[in-house]
């Protein structure tokens, strides 16, 4: 891959550069002169930033900064502490430990004590004295994310670090490393509404060159997926995709990272496949400072597994993930643990229209987390027992719902959260229309629900979740189907399916809208694929049932 790519224009258009990069890749596998060294003794891919520390310091720094780019954290840090231990003047070993104290795309926000901890490791840096231009500029941008350790704004230092590693990037532009974390960085500071797809074409752009020096670079391969992970990008560099499954075969996120695109493709046995093998590994990465957790990591695989086993409606594989995540007592009392603990137990419920089970899920547990730092997976919760009670047609059972959800979206509104607080209003707005529903209000419960799905489909997917606890597009179509707008329902089952394929419900939601509006071809044709991809089970029975009444009127026709 020659400069001149590395000098495109943010105009450029990104599947061009893509097709420019991979198309070069035959060459670039073969360039193996040109590769930085590999590492010797872990499968985590090739990534070398030249530090000035001495030979022995540059190899395990190489090792810590590739956990770094698989946002291996609680490892990352051990190794770059231990490196700074044994080189106290290796000034980027102590630029690691700080890097390992935020995680710019995870719902983890740093406490007071990693805040000063991350700003006495950046004095530290400087303190070392030697160091390149490239690792000064390094260094600096953490600082900008450190500086003021009091301050508590956290989005104001993600502004700063990204603003940093832009004066950092346009400093070295060719620099493989400051390009990276500057894509890493763009990312992070992607707006809360749909917006962020620039931010994701922008990351692209940069990543794509460094990929195409180093196609076994970690952080190219882990950010290229987050930057597909946003509508309309995640056909893109599938190739790459795939590939980042394979590079580190014994690491939990890089195993799990592919499967986020997997899951926008409807791909549940690739979902399953990585997140068995990432919640495995997980198991054997303990977190906290003694090692004392089970990594929240695990949890996050057991997630999008609950969620891929209830898409082919395997509900009893899905509950067996439920009970191994509730059975694990010490899982890492941090952010992803709560909402994943929130999340599956609801999707358990709501996706098998078990509402009577949902109006009655314990809210805040277990009590090991501390739940008032967390308003949005509480929230999951409180939505699933206000749907659950509004949906047995209970309008008074879905109130103190609603009265939490409103508490919990301010409380992260004004937190700085905009993402949250937006996907916390989405389930407050679907709530409150199903209770009008059970109220008898059928126009003011259209007009929630268009609201919800308006601004669910304006709101960026967070990488902490598969997908919304359930699409409001979706529970639109069943709100039509209930008021006996059927052809209208099935427009909003394929808006939801557009946006989230290979769903069961909106797959058996526009089966039955199909049929009821007068289209028994199209009504076969979506049941006909949905009994291909569906495992046996009640819900592949209850498609079986509607699937008698189509066939039933294909032989009348």
């Amino acid at each position: 891959m020659n400069v001149k790519n590395r000098r495109l224009t943010a105009s450029l258009r990104i599947g061009a550069l893509a097709n420019a990069v991979l198309g070069c890749l035959g060459f670039a596998f073969t360039a193996s002169a040109m590769q930085p060294p590999a590492h010797a003794d872990h499968a985590l891919g090739t990534v070398h930033f030249p530090v000035s520390c001495t030979p022995p310091a540059q190899r395990d720094f190489d090792h810590a900064l590739a956990l770094l780019h698989h946002m291996t954290y609680p490892q990352a840090r051990t190794a770059f502490a231990e490196l700074a231990a044994r080189e106290p003047d290796c000034a980027m070993a102590h630029w690691g430990v700080a890097m390992t104290l935020f995680q710019p795309l995870w719902p983890t926000r740093p406490t007071a004590a990693d805040l000063a901890r991350g700003a006495a490791e950046v004095e530290a840096a400087r303190a070392a004295g030697r160091a390149s231009e490239g690792e000064k500029l390094a260094i600096d941008a953490a600082a900008a994310f450190f500086d003021n350790a009091g301050q508590p704004d956290y989005w104001e230092r993600i502004r700063r670090w990204e603003a940093a590693m832009q004066r950092a990037h346009a400093a070295l532009p060719e620099d493989p490393e400051l390009t990276v974390f500057y894509a890493l960085a763009h990312l992070a500071v992607a707006p809360s509404n749909q917006n962020a797809r620039a931010n994701a074409d922008r990351a692209a752009a940069l990543l794509l060159p460094v990929y195409g020096d180093n196609p076994d670079h970690p952080g190219a391969m882990h950010y290229l997926v987050h930057a597909n992970d946003v509508p309309g990008r995640e056909h893109e560099l599938l190739q790459i995709v795939r590939k980042y499954e394979t590079v580190a075969p014994d690491n939990p996120h890089a195993l799990h990272m592919p499967t986020h695109i997997y899951t926008r493709l409807g791909e549940w046995p690739s979902v399953i496949r990585g997140n068995l093998r990432a919640a495995d590994a997980a198991l054997k990465h303990p977190a906290g400072d003694q090692g004392q957790y089970v990594w929240d990591e695990f949890a996050h695989a057991i997630e999008y597994l609950v969620y891929a086993h209830l898409q082919q409606g395997d509900d009893d594989a899905a509950l067996a993930q439920v009970r191994r995540l509730q059975a694990q007592a010490r899982i890492e009392p941090s952010f992803k643990s709560a909402f994943h603990l929130s999340s599956t137990a609801a999707r358990y419920a709501l996706e098998r229209g078990d509402w009577a089970s949902a109006a009655q899920l314990p809210v805040r547990m277990p009590d090991t987390i501390a739940w008032d730092k967390y308003p949005s997976p509480e929230a999951v919760t409180w939505f699933a027992r206000g749907l659950g009670a509004a949906r047995q047609g209970q309008a008074e059972g879905a109130k103190e719902p609603v009265a939490r959800l409103t508490q919990l979206e301010a409380a992260s509104q004004a937190s700085g959260e905009d993402l949250f607080a937006r996907s916390i209003r989405v389930l407050r707005l679907a709530v409150q229309g199903w209770q009008w529903q059970a109220q008898g209000e059928p126009d003011r419960a259209r007009k929630l629900l268009e609201e919800a799905a308006a601004l669910e489909a304006a709101t960026p997917k967070h990488a902490v979740t598969p997908g919304p606890t359930l699409p409001a597009e979706e529970q639109f179509g069943d709100l039509l189907m209930q008021q006996g707008h059927p052809a209208e329902a099935l427009a909003a089952y394929q808006r939801a399916l557009a946006a989230y394929p290979e769903r069961f419900n909106a797959q058996l939601g526009a089966t039955r809208a199909a049929f009821e509006s007068g289209d028994v071809d199209g009504a076969r044709r979506r049941l006909d694929h949905l009994l291909e991809v569906t495992l046996p089970g009640p819900r592949r029975r209850d498609a079986e049932a509607s699937g008698r009444q189509v066939f039933a009127a294909s032989k009348t026709d």
